[in-house]
């Protein structure tokens, strides 16, 4: 059996008492850096045992991992914060489990792109999930294919790349589309902030320094733009 849960993305309360019962029940738990799992773990008193597995070893010990499944072992796999799978490891061990027949649960938790999606007040209805750009190459073909969707859309981003971002989405979808930047969603300083790129772009610009992790929430073309 594999479990795939997902952790607090700020708010260490935002964790399920299913999630919490699992963890201290399997047999390892995966996580994709044990020292920032130690502290969700410890802050719970769960001893679980940990094994890394992250985006540089997942290739390596996918088959190895499966095979343990499949002899009986029974597995958790977290990541630093959010849904195993959604910009984070998962996928790989998870079609593997598939392809063998190793049954593969899934709990619901936090995740950070559906609660910057629904506060930002931007048409929810229908929307397009893309995560993280490419840093370079491709980088401005996926941003013309976002701009003509017709219907919301969602990145992720680094903070030390906001503003850049927010000026080469204004380029290609017009300085007046309606967007919004959440950042430290969960946490004390939570922020969401819905206004044209224009002046999202204006407004980060002007601070010395941004933090948290972004997502960032892009209104659809419109009919006759």
């Amino acid at each position: 059996m594999l479990y795939l849960i997902p952790t607090p993305i700020g708010n260490l309360e935002d964790i399920t008492l299913r999630s919490l019962r699992i963890l201290r029940e399997v047999d390892v738990i995966l996580a994709e850096d044990t020292r920032t799992s130690k502290k969700l773990l410890g802050h719970y008193e769960i001893e679980t045992s940990l094994r890394s597995y992250h985006a540089h070893n997942e290739h390596a010990i996918v088959e190895q991992l499966a095979a343990q499944l499949e002899a009986g072992a029974r597995m958790a796999l977290i990541t630093d914060a959010g849904m195993p799978g959604i910009s984070d490891p998962g996928f790989l061990l998870a079609r593997e489990c598939q392809r063998r027949g190793i049954r593969v649960e899934c709990l619901p938790g936090p995740t950070a792109f559906l609660p910057a999606l629904v506060a930002s007040g931007l048409p929810s209805d229908k929307f397009f999930f893309e995560g993280f750009l490419p840093h370079k190459k491709g980088r401005q073909t996926r941003l013309q294919y976002l701009s003509a969707l017709p219907y919301t859309f969602i990145l992720y981003e680094s903070p030390y790349r906001l503003v850049k971002c927010l000026s080469q989405l204004a380029e290609v979808c017009g300085p007046q589309r309606l967007a919004c930047v959440a950042r430290e969603l969960t946490k004390l300083h939570e922020e969401v902030r819905t206004d044209s790129l224009a002046a999202l772009q204006e407004y980060y610009g002007a601070q010395a320094k941004v933090k948290g992790e972004i997502v960032i929430i892009v209104e659809g073309q419109k009919e006759g733009m």
